[in-house]
């Protein structure tokens, strides 16, 4: 089983790396362990445990509510956008099904894009480029001026 990751974008690109997973349950710590090690070289200021955090919450909805009849990965990006740092996580279900949910104390699930709401400085969701749906978060201040 292969796995994909963009190690090297050009030195002009936004996009600063990515990577592209199988909807596989050990995709959520491969996600973690190549975002910490691929975004090191460009020193963010924000919390890079906080985006890990992020990423592993959207990479398990994405696995959990992607749905295609044919074969499927979840794409990460992630982009320098000024500042800022912008990480999309793109699956194929549909768009409209993405929502905060508020569960109840003894609810095992349903918090992650409550972490993400809580944690990002901005969250979205919407149509992917690639079909399907993608939910990113910014962060702001990663590359203070």
């Amino acid at each position: 089983m292969a796995y994909t990751i963009d190690r090297h974008p050009g030195p002009d690109a936004p996009r600063l790396g990515a990577m592209v997973l199988y909807p596989i349950a050990e995709s959520v710590p491969r996600a973690r362990r190549w975002f910490q090690k691929l975004i090191a070289p460009y020193a963010p200021a924000c919390s890079v445990d906080d985006c890990t955090l992020m990423i592993s919450e959207l990479v398990t909805n994405a696995i959990v509510y992607g749905r295609s009849d044919d074969p499927w990965v979840v794409r990460v990006e992630w982009f320098r956008e000024g500042d800022s740092l912008r990480v999309e996580v793109h699956n194929p279900g549909f768009p409209a099904n993405v929502r905060v949910r508020r569960p109840d104390a003894d609810d095992a699930h349903g918090r992650g894009l409550l972490l993400v709401d809580s944690i990002a400085d901005s969250w979205h969701s919407g149509p992917s480029p690639f079909g399907g749906t993608v939910v990113s978060f910014v962060m702001d201040d990663a590359w203070p001026g």
